[in-house]
């Protein structure tokens, strides 16, 4: 799908900051770190706990949106001998750095994980730290969980290993410029390496009946000094990329569930009453579902550019609620798996912006080292489940705020004006699939918008409709459409 990019007009950075202050301040959200964590994160800053073990002979490069600077992930590929690959993922120690029990731990559980608004953020971890002495800045010589993880021809995992080492970054690059040195036939053989090793994942995932939904997603961004909300696909690339994380995640599920100790990413499978709910909804929106397709192989065949198909993406995704976490110390959880990738699965590679990380990254040195796991990361698991469901609700919460925010700021003088969209999500339909509901989501691709949308009719899934704007504030954050 084309990036649809709405630029604001000169002096509404104003106003967009003014407006994420409000929602910080509504949602009590804090301001800035205490002076004694500022203080013992400076201290570990100058003083890195760095490990024996020296792996900077391994030339890791990280890739992030450009201009990231809490860079959690350095990745390298190689050949093994025979066949298959070796992948080496150097992930940020921020245990080097966090003393148990400090301010600075503290701190860190009060909030869980990183919070991204439009011009500001609200870091996990100081920046000295998350953007500074732990982050895997290039030719900085920093502390590490290196990851080894042979895989066979296939892409199968055939061996796991992670250690702390100190390692150097030798580059750090952007999605957008790898994609176009793939392009352009001129990217180093390291990318062409991510290439397959990505697409071979991609093929695991798909054998193995995992899916993952291509949604449009709406994004906030600076370019040539103004702020602009389009919608966006991912690149190959990140693609590709994401593999390597999902890879990393399932690797620490394994070496959890074998050592019976750590904490696991869970998702339910979809009831049948869900997928025959979807069946009926396809049926509607006259996208074909055959008789004995799966819904893994269903979601496979829907296209983010077509709009029907967009509606259809949405509806999927209620069957994709209740993710969680589920610590374990003994015998695994009743329902270990994360259903949408058809794997046990952890998160295990963004310790500077997620605080459960740091623990699965602990439990799976000690476990490979044929350790004791450290009681002070031990006795935090059972309480993490709960801290991480909370931090996760915050986050989304705030990041629908300020998108919310920035939709009013963008059509507050366009109120009375008529839009043409699409309708992609509604409160309920019938047995039949004939939907019944007067109010739901309607989906502009130019303004890039998604937002509320009544009617006096029932509204018709998956058609193109004209709206008419009839709110839009930016203090209340509501942006309100009606049928035409």
């Amino acid at each position: 799908m084309p990036s649809t990019r709405i630029r604001l007009q000169t002096g509404d950075d104003t106003t967009l900051t003014q407006g994420e202050a409000a929602i910080q301040q509504e949602m009590k959200l804090p301001q800035a770190f205490p002076p004694e964590v500022e203080a013992e994160a400076k201290q570990a800053a100058a003083q890195p706990n760095l490990p024996a073990l020296d792996r900077t002979d391994i030339p890791l490069v990280t890739i992030d949106p450009p201009g990231s600077m809490d860079l959690d992930q350095a990745l390298h590929f190689e050949r093994r001998e025979g066949a298959g690959y070796r992948v080496h993922y150097a992930i940020a120690d921020v245990a080097a750095f966090v003393a148990p029990g400090g301010a600075l731990d503290a701190e860190a559980h009060r909030r869980g994980e990183t919070l991204y608004g439009a011009d500001s953020r609200i870091p996990l971890h100081p920046p000295v730290l998350s953007e500074g002495a732990a982050s895997l800045l290039p030719d900085q010589l920093r502390p590490a969980l290196l990851w080894t993880i042979d895989l066979d021809a296939s892409g199968e995992i055939v061996a796991i290993d992670v250690r702390r080492a100190r390692v150097k970054s030798r580059a750090r690059l952007d999605y957008v410029g790898v994609q176009q040195q793939l392009d352009a036939g001129t990217a180093d053989p390291l990318w062409t390496l991510l290439r397959e090793v990505g697409e071979l994942r991609k093929q695991r995932e798909q054998a193995r009946g995992g899916v993952s939904l291509a949604l449009p997603e709406q994004e906030i961004d600076m370019v040539d000094g103004q702020w602009q909300l389009s919608y966006r696909v991912n690149h190959p690339d990140e693609d590709w990329n994401a593999q390597i994380s999902l890879l990393t995640g399932m690797a620490a599920a394994q070496l959890m569930a074998k050592g019976k100790i750590g904490i696991l990413r869970t998702l339910p499978p979809p009831q049948p009453q869900d997928i025959a709910r979807l069946k009926r909804t396809a049926q509607a929106l006259a996208i074909a579902w055959p008789d004995g397709q799966n819904y893994p192989d269903f979601i496979r065949t829907l296209d983010p550019s077509k709009d029907t198909h967009v509606a259809m993406l949405t509806a999927c995704t209620t069957v994709l609620r209740g993710a969680g976490y589920a610590a374990f110390d003994g015998e695994l959880p009743a329902q270990p798996l994360q259903s949408a990738l058809a794997a046990q699965y952890s998160h295990a590679t963004a310790p500077l912006r997620r605080l459960v990380d740091r623990y699965v990254g602990e439990v799976c040195v000690a476990l490979c080292a044929n350790q004791p796991v450290p009681e002070w990361a031990r006795s935090a698991l059972p309480a993490l489940p709960d801290l991480m469901a909370e931090a996760d609700r915050r986050a989304k919460h705030y990041e629908r705020q300020v998108i919310d925010l920035v939709e009013a700021m963008l059509l507050s003088q366009r109120v009375g004006e008529t839009f043409r969209g699409t309708i992609v999500e509604v409160t309920g339909a019938n047995g039949h699939g004939a939907v019944a509901s007067r109010s739901g989501l309607v989906m502009l691709r130019d303004p890039a918008i998604e937002a509320s949308v009544s009617s006096a009719a029932p509204l018709p899934l998956g058609q193109e409709v004209a709206v008419r704007l009839v709110e839009a504030d930016p203090l209340k954050r509501v942006v309100r459409f009606e049928v035409a």
